[in-house]
């Protein structure tokens, strides 16, 4: 019998190892479960009672991330503007679906293939990244084909080839509640497995690229807490793949990294709230979003943090 992992490099063992189910099955207990959703709508209609009576809130991983790190800094206008070092990941993303998706009639595809028929389809699209791809220069669009397909050769030479058995899914867009004036929400860079049952199968995974650092295990552990809130099945693990050095960081999901994404989201929401409907005045705490912070050169304690850090490296 052949052997189903011959072919695979060492890298692409090791993260299969390190993601594959193992043990006896998990199963969340129901009740827990079902305290986790009451909790988290009683607790929304709590904060939607403390705001006027148009006004929305739409909570990501970033927005509950950058108010819980600088309150000042989270107040700052977000005057986002796409460039090759953000695109890439989108692009990248989009090459990665094209990838899971791709006929077996036309061959395998090179990483160069799939960056540019990401590149052909985003650009046709009516969004930002669209207008933004299609005014690049030769020179521009050299760079950013060049810099995504490093991104896409990552992850091909370096994650265990995705069978479709395991329903496999890019960018998968989540949301809950879908009434109501507070909206959580999160787009997975990639999700396979599906619940059996009360059974947990899912597995969430991050792309990343640098270090490796804390905001990344608590992302994944508020998208596992939206996947519990939508699905009402926990997955079973939560993982950061990163690129650059091929290593796979991997959490089992627990009831305590779902209550404590819990309380971690409430402390979030109600900051928001303090801050952008009820005006209280934001807090400074310097910290590792001072290195793309706008106040810049004003913040003194951010300069005095930013030194204090170059000084230990």
């Amino acid at each position: 019998m052949n052997d189903p992992l011959e072919g695979w490099s060492p890298v692409q063992q090791r993260t299969l190892n390190v993601l594959r189910r193992g043990g006896d099955p998990v199963i969340f207990n129901p009740e827990f479960v079902e305290n986790v959703r009451a909790e988290m709508r009683e607790a929304l209609d709590h904060f939607a009672a403390r705001l006027d009576p148009d006004e929305e809130i739409w909570v990501s991983k970033h927005r509950i991330a950058s108010v819980l790190e600088c309150e000042e800094h989270h107040l700052q206008p977000d005057e986002f503007e796409w460039t090759t070092a953000n695109a890439k990941g989108t692009i990248a993303h989009r090459a990665i679906e094209l990838l899971l998706s791709w006929p077996p009639r036309l061959g395998d595809p090179t990483p160069i293939d799939l960056v540019d028929q990401a590149l052909a389809r985003l650009a046709d699209e009516s969004r930002s990244i669209g207008q933004w791809i299609n005014g690049l220069s030769p020179a521009e669009d050299a760079d950013v084909r060049g810099q995504t397909a490093v991104r896409v050769t990552q992850f091909v030479e370096n994650f265990p080839p995705l069978s479709p058995r395991w329903a496999p899914v890019t960018e998968a867009s989540v949301r809950w509640p879908n009434i109501g004036p507070i909206t959580l929400a999160g787009k997975v860079d990639l999700l396979f497995g599906r619940p059996n049952g009360r059974e947990s199968r899912k597995v969430i995974i991050d792309l990343k690229t640098g270090r490796p650092n804390a905001r990344h295990r608590q992302d994944l552990a508020f998208y596992a807490l939206l996947e519990t809130l939508v699905r009402e099945v926990p997955p079973r693990k939560v993982a950061t793949f990163y690129l650059d050095s091929a290593e796979a960081h991997a959490d089992d999901v627990s009831e305590r990294m779902l209550e404590t994404a819990m309380r971690r989201t409430l402390d979030g929401i109600h900051r928001i709230i303090e801050l952008e409907s009820e005006n209280r005045p934001p807090t400074r705490q310097p910290g590792v979003s001072c290195r793309w912070c706008p106040l810049g050169e004003s913040c003194h304690d951010g300069l005095a943090y930013l030194s204090g850090r170059l000084a230990t490296n």
